[in-house]
């Protein structure tokens, strides 16, 4: 242990990137959660010891450049599945977009270091975990929002158990991550002062709750089948395997048992087809369904058959004049409701749109750069209005989030008007190895701290269905095409979180930091005294 102190103290700042690095593995796939709590331990070590505010900030900004890296790894494979840009640039599109995400840790680490340097490593235990909530909070809307890898990710349990992530409806998720580097800090106080007793029953406490039984499942009334089709990323836009793809899916949705009434669920990136009527004809015509709207929404309702109804990702068009011309403007991703009498539901249209992939932003100075979007078109899709609750009658009240918005802790339900479940079709095949995993984890998080159950359909995987506690009830695996029949899991009763929302992220970083002053103020106190 002396000799890691004394590398920390010769190397801080190789040190505080090797940290990063190390407490990154905590996440899935590895989900190596000792690692993430040992490595923000050590760098608690390291930072509280910096001489400079400078210097404590660089740690920081060190320490998050290789965490966000290596979390978001995934991102480089989104690179190889499009034309406009070669494959290379993903490896350096990852370490650019974390120059910036490190900002936050260094911000962190700067305001922990400035308030409570000298109030000793409780104190600034305490007041790094309040910073750390702050930002990661402000991390996920500013400049449209990036959520992706918040640190209490790593204290959610395997697939049958919420590990201490239970503690989220109580928490939030960025809470819970101040809490959980606030508790690192604090390791390294007990070892400092040999209190071998309360860091054995400490580490005895949280290796339990990782490992606590989720409770007594309780079961659904509403039969659904969730689609996971296996559609290759390089051929979803290759109009040749348009009917391929359809013939697929279709097949993967028949009725198999009888029932009155069946919720059937298909990814993002699930119908090739336009299916609503108004569009100049060549739109149409690109597609597979011989031009026809009216067909397409037919053989979909002959495909789900009589008393079902499907929740599908499709594209909406914006059609406007332009010079004279009708073409399209812009475009929706949306969910689209579609009963077996090829009827349409009212959609929901993604809110939380991705930069370069579904938007270029600021197209006026990056296009002739010639910088483009990672997906094929050349318009942009517009954003929707944000959660709705959509009311299916007899399918129940459905919440929607497509693809990564399920990263967005506090944002995923109306307030207001709770939903049933909440429904996430998604294109994981964008992802990569490491993508699939965390994203299916963060699905998991949202249903625990909204007490909702999620259901995920994706073109390759992860695809599951996940109850209110974050229990994976069942799921298909990567690479395969397969369905899952079941039961919509029963909602939980309203969470503190589902109803205070970022509120209650507030008053846990106001606690941390009220704890951290008592702390500073109680050392000063024993200092007064012993003089």
């Amino acid at each position: 242990m002396d000799r890691l102190t004394g590398l920390l103290t010769r190397y801080p700042l190789r040190s505080a990137f090797v940290l990063g690095l190390v407490a990154a593995l905590g996440y899935p796939p590895l989900h190596l959660w000792p690692l993430a709590l040992a490595g923000m331990a050590f760098f608690v070590k390291l930072l509280i010891e910096r001489d400079t505010a400078r210097g404590a900030f660089l740690a920081g900004w060190l320490f998050g450049l290789a965490h966000f890296t290596l979390t978001n790894n995934w991102i480089a494979t989104a690179f190889t599945f499009q034309a406009e840009m070669p494959a290379w640039l993903g490896w350096l599109a990852v370490p650019l977009l974390c120059l910036y995400l490190a900002v936050w840790p260094g911000l962190a680490s700067l305001g922990a270091w400035l308030l409570a340097r000298r109030g000793g490593t409780v104190a600034f235990a305490l007041a790094f975990g309040a910073f750390w909530i702050a930002g990661e909070w402000f991390k996920s809307w500013m400049f449209t929002g990036y959520a992706w890898g918040p640190f209490s990710l790593a204290l959610l349990g395997g697939w049958s158990t919420p590990g201490a992530a239970i503690a989220l409806p109580f928490t939030g998720t960025y809470a819970l991550s101040g809490i959980a580097v606030a508790l690192s800090g604090l390791l390294t106080w007990m070892v400092a002062g040999r209190r071998w007793a309360v860091l054995g029953g400490t580490l005895a406490i949280l290796t339990f709750a990782m490992f606590l039984p989720a409770g007594e499942e309780r079961e659904g009334t509403l039969p659904l089948t969730l689609v996971q089709p296996d559609l290759k990323q390089e051929d979803i836009d290759d109009p040749s395997k348009f009917e391929a793809q359809f013939r697929t899916i279709a097949s993967l949705s028949l009725p198999q048992r009888d029932v009155e009434r069946r919720l059937v669920l298909w990814p993002e990136s699930g119908v090739p087809d336009y299916l609503r009527e108004g569009y100049p004809q060549r739109y149409y015509d690109r597609m597979t369904a011989a031009g026809d709207p009216a067909f397409a929404r037919f053989r979909i309702g002959q495909a789900i058959g009589e008393g079902s109804l499907l929740l599908t990702g499709a594209t909406d068009l914006e059609i406007g004049e332009v010079d004279g011309y009708r073409r399209a403007t812009g475009a929706y991703n949306t969910i689209t409701p579609i009963e077996a009498d090829g009827t349409l539901g009212p959609r929901y249209a993604k809110a939380h749109l991705v930069p370069y992939g579904e938007y270029l932003p600021m197209r006026e100075i990056l296009e002739p750069l010639g910088l483009s979007r990672l997906v094929a078109g050349t318009i942009d899709f517009i954003p929707g209005p944000g959660p709705r609750t959509i009311d299916l009658r007899q399918y129940g009240k459905a919440g929607m989030q497509i693809c990564y918005e399920i990263v967005f802790s506090g944002e995923v339900a109306e307030r207001g008007e709770r939903p049933d479940y909440i429904f996430n079709p998604s294109n994981d095949g964008w992802f990569g190895n490491w993508g699939p995993p965390q994203h299916l984890a963060q699905a998991r998080m949202r249903a625990i701290e909204e007490g909702l159950p999620v259901l995920r359909s994706t073109t390759t995987g992860i695809s599951a269905v996940i109850d209110a506690r974050g229990v994976v009830r069942d799921y298909i695996g990567r690479g395969e095409a397969d369905r899952i029949d079941g039961y919509v899991p029963p909602a939980a009763a309203p969470t503190p979180f589902s109803q205070l929302g970022h509120w209650l992220t507030l008053v846990w970083a106001i606690v941390l930091l009220g704890g951290s002053l008592v702390a500073m103020r109680a050392k000063g106190r024993y200092l007064s005294q012993d003089t």
